[in-house]
């Protein structure tokens, strides 16, 4: 009788399981066509799991290495492979399954998507009136799917390899960034109105700092040193659908970073700790406590009640001015005002890039479509200024 196999630890291997002289394990089975197929993975354990799927779906009658499942039977593979992703992936992964499940194209057989079937299916849902923003999410989810049925042979190729732009024009707004004149009116508004002034600080901070919002809800007290002036941004406050509240990593490691207090944010910080709610227990999320912002239930507060802040705040300035008008404010729109702020003031792009908490130089490169005509007529003039006389 010949010794049963066993991997580099000691762990008795299954039928048709091996491991490699690099470490890495494989499986070999027949499809249902017959056909041999290997899987390979890292560990044992991501192989088994992946050796159950494919009993699953063979169980099924679906024949993944064929090609033979559905769009959107190969969407759920892909995501349900997907683990410790944050929070707000697993929504946008939500929105584009519950959106291709509702499309004929969902139902197609993953073999038989061409890349012409990709370009007519996405120019559909244009016509249809999604946005492109929106169909670049679908974009998002779809195509690594694909991509893994290809690395697995399952298909020969990759039917969403193409610039959507060359299909769907991009029709997303560009992101604005209030001017001055628009700063002033907004903040002296808030700062006048009996509802809202409440919430000139955090407006005040946001705009100051260019903080994601998530961020600035994420600061405890102890992130705020007031000696050496300074904001430390290493996490971020969430709060889920079902109320539950988590603090995760910045969006990158670049995030993480310390932001210097002006003098405006240091009087603002200063303003939201004094009129912070003495609170009987501090609530604990994840290890953090002393979150500087309260809501009225006496927890911390998340993004959306900001957002909530600047829609119901703005409502009321275009009824009381309407002959002043002012762009649609959000939280974001306070971040995007205070890169281009910076920008016009002549920070540097790698020091603003830092401060933005922005992994990729070319994200903050975009601020500066906002930059004024009068900052590059003072600049040009000035560095011509340098240079040395010659004919024109």
């Amino acid at each position: 009788m010949s010794e049963k196999r066993r991997d580099s630890k000691g762990v008795l291997l299954r039928t048709g399981e091996s491991q490699r002289k690099d470490q890495r394990y494989q499986y070999r089975y027949q499809d249902a066509a017959g056909v041999r197929r290997t899987i390979y993975a890292d560990t044992l354990k991501e192989l088994r799991d992946r050796e159950e799927e494919i009993g699953q779906m063979a169980e099924d009658g679906l024949d993944y290495a064929a090609g033979n499942i559905s769009v959107n039977e190969l969407l759920q593979r892909y995501v349900g492979l997907k683990t410790g992703v944050r929070y707000n992936t697993k929504v946008g992964y939500k929105f584009a399954l519950d959106l291709i499940k509702k499309e004929p194209f969902g139902k197609r057989k993953i073999r038989d998507i061409k890349v012409s079937d990709a370009k007519l299916w996405f120019k559909k849902l244009h016509k249809d009136g999604r946005g492109y923003s929106t169909i670049t999410s679908v974009r998002g989810v779809i195509k690594p799917a694909f991509q893994m049925a290809c690395e697995e042979d399952a298909v020969r190729k990759n039917p969403f390899c193409f610039k959507l732009t060359d299909v769907v024009p991009n029709d997303s707004k560009r992101r604005i960034a209030l001017t001055e004149a628009q700063q002033r009116l907004w903040m002296d508004f808030i700062r006048a109105d009996k509802t809202y002034s409440k919430y000139y600080e955090e407006f005040a901070v946001l705009l100051g700092t260019g903080m994601r919002v998530s961020e600035f809800c994420g600061l405890t007290k102890a992130d705020l040193d007031f000696k050496q002036r300074r904001i430390r941004v290493d996490h971020q406050l969430v709060r889920e659908n079902n109320g539950r509240y988590y603090v995760e990593k910045t969006k990158t490691a670049a995030g993480r970073r310390y932001i210097p207090m002006t003098d405006a944010v240091y009087r603002s910080l200063q303003n939201i700790l004094v009129h912070r709610p003495k609170l009987k227990t501090e609530r604990i999320i994840d290890g953090y406590s002393g979150f500087i912002l309260i809501d009225q239930r006496m927890n911390p507060k998340v993004a959306l009640h900001i957002e909530h802040a600047c829609v119901w705040a703005m409502k009321r300035y275009r009824q009381l001015h309407p002959d002043q008008s002012l762009p649609s404010i959000t939280p974001h729109v306070f971040r995007h005002t205070f890169c281009t702020n910076m920008a016009n003031a002549g920070m540097d792009i790698k020091t603003l890039q830092y401060v933005m908490g922005h992994s990729d130089v070319g994200v903050t490169l975009n601020v500066y479509t906002h930059v004024r005509y009068d900052r590059a007529a003072e600049q040009m003039i000035r560095f011509a200024s340098l240079l040395p006389d010659r004919a024109v």
